[in-house]
């Protein structure tokens, strides 16, 4: 069963993981940023911190492990500034994503782009995908006193839409997203990345799907 466009009037994507899949990338990157100062980072470990914003990730693990050096302030800023390029370079989109987003406007919705991600790699991937003009409202959550799975990201959106969040549906990749979707009172497409081996934590969603194809059509 999937949503039907007639129980809501925006959708709000999130970003890596749902428009770009940028999530190998970040895991290469960040493994390399932690290892050079001395944290064992792997990309198991670094896939726990999906969904949350650098700095909370970032200060996860000097909690953890504590390096010399460099603040956590400016490791969010070495991620950041490795990130961009290789979004520009390397970044694809997932399957199927610029065809929803499109087809999300098509159907008359409002559409919002609501991610974790810092405002220079929002704009290396609309940059990157050319997606450019395709969002009515494009918000991150650096913005927010709390990220996800706080809903505070989610309810702003939907605030700056003029949408209830009740007629809003989220599409999420990681659980603490799909979390705040409902926190905010929200309908929520959960997408794993490990679909169908996923985490039980997905149930949380009003729908878990593999594939952005078969929405809406």
């Amino acid at each position: 069963m999937i949503p039907d466009p007639n129980d809501f009037d925006a959708v709000l994507f999130d970003m890596d993981g749902v428009v770009i899949d940028s999530e190998p990338l970040w895991e290469a990157v960040e493994v390399e940023t932690y290892r050079s100062l001395g944290v064992p980072m792997t990309p198991e470990l670094s896939r726990t911190t999906l969904g949350l914003t650098a700095k909370v990730a970032v200060q996860k693990w000097y909690d953890r492990y504590g390096w010399e050096g460099p603040s956590v302030d400016e490791v969010v800023e070495a991620i950041s500034e490795k990130m961009e390029p290789t979004i520009r370079d390397h970044g694809r989109e997932v399957p199927g994503a610029c065809d929803l987003v499109r087809r999300v406007r098509a159907m008359g919705k409002r559409t919002a782009l609501a991610t974790s991600s810092p405002y220079r790699l929002v704009d290396a991937t609309l940059d990157r995908l050319n997606l450019r003009d395709a969002f009515d409202l494009v918000y991150s959550g650096t913005e927010e006193p709390l990220g996800k799975p706080h809903p505070g990201i989610f309810l702003t959106v939907a605030s700056r839409l003029g949408v209830p969040a009740g007629r809003c549906l989220v599409i999420e990749d990681a659980v603490s997203g799909c979390v705040a979707a409902k926190a905010a009172r929200m309908m929520c497409v959960a997408l794993p990345a490990d679909y169908p081996n996923h985490s039980p934590k997905y149930q949380i969603a009003d729908w878990i799907v593999g594939g952005l194809d078969g929405l809406f059509r």
